[in-house]
């Protein structure tokens, strides 16, 4: 397995991506709590990878459990324009980006809203986006964690069925994050100027659920159930309800098909 190095990811990105700074930890607790703390001192985009994470986090304050070597995980912090309400889709444009990447790299992954990335209906990679407001500009701090292996000892700690990409572990990591890098940079460019709405085809061309029957839970509770339908051109998602077609907001909320265990 290779080592990770900025030199080396740096030498594989695309033009998009050379204007990142990269930095690689052995561990750390949290990349993306490492970048949020120094926003105010970033003068532009920079990467964090690291090797291992003890305290690394997904949506709703859920932990994200690995082991050394098992995941690629990396935060970004990004500057944006504003104003803060175009943000909204961001999470999703960020799925977009990685979720064309892997399937670029021969790996069929599909997302599941907001921006979960499913192989075979199992969960492959999670996506973390905390954003922070600046004198003069919006940073966006974008997490990702993507199991390349899963021991069956993790997998057990993390109480549920997991997918993995061992096509994807057998890769060069400095390239399969370069690859990662530079996709992603050129779409949060492009996010930057024109918003959620370039993006909804290709977020739609990707769901895992389109037309199915969903259920919307907020710790446990039912707040809605449908069948999906997409997402519109601010990332909101769509439900056909026996009330009518319905929005959904992204926010800590978690979606199931419907009959699957809550």
């Amino acid at each position: 397995m290779s080592n990770l190095s900025a030199q080396a990811i740096s030498a594989h990105c695309a033009t998009s991506a050379t204007h990142v700074a990269i930095e690689v930890v052995a561990e750390t607790g949290s990349t993306n709590a490492d970048l949020l703390a120094r926003i105010g001192s970033l003068n532009g985009p920079l990467l964090r990878i690291a090797e291992n994470q003890t305290a690394g986090r997904g949506r709703a304050g859920r932990a994200w459990l690995s082991k050394p070597g098992a995941a690629l995980m990396f935060s970004l912090a990004w500057p944006f324009k504003g104003p803060l309400h175009k943000m909204s889709g961001l999470p999703m444009a960020v799925g977009v980006a990685l979720a064309e990447t892997i399937v670029s790299l021969g790996v069929p992954v599909r997302i599941k809203w907001p921006n979960d990335l499913l192989r075979d209906g199992a969960k492959l990679a999670g996506i973390l986006v905390e954003t922070q407001k600046t004198d003069d500009a919006i940073w966006a701090v974008i997490g990702c964690g993507i199991n390349l292996v899963m021991p069956d000892e993790l997998e057990a700690a993390i109480g549920r069925e997991v997918a993995s990409a061992p096509w994807l572990a057998q890769m060069d990591r400095n390239q399969l994050m370069a690859a990662l890098l530079s996709r992603l940079a050129a779409v949060l460019a492009e996010f930057d100027d024109t918003g959620f709405a370039p993006f909804t085809e290709r977020w739609n061309a990707l769901h895992a659920w389109q037309g199915r029957d969903v259920v919307l839970l907020d710790q446990g509770a039912v707040l809605q159930q449908g069948r999906a339908v997409g997402v519109d051109h601010i990332g909101r998602l769509l439900l056909d309800t026996g009330q009518g077609r319905v929005e959904i907001l992204s926010g800590d909320v978690s979606l199931r098909l419907s009959g699957a265990p809550t």
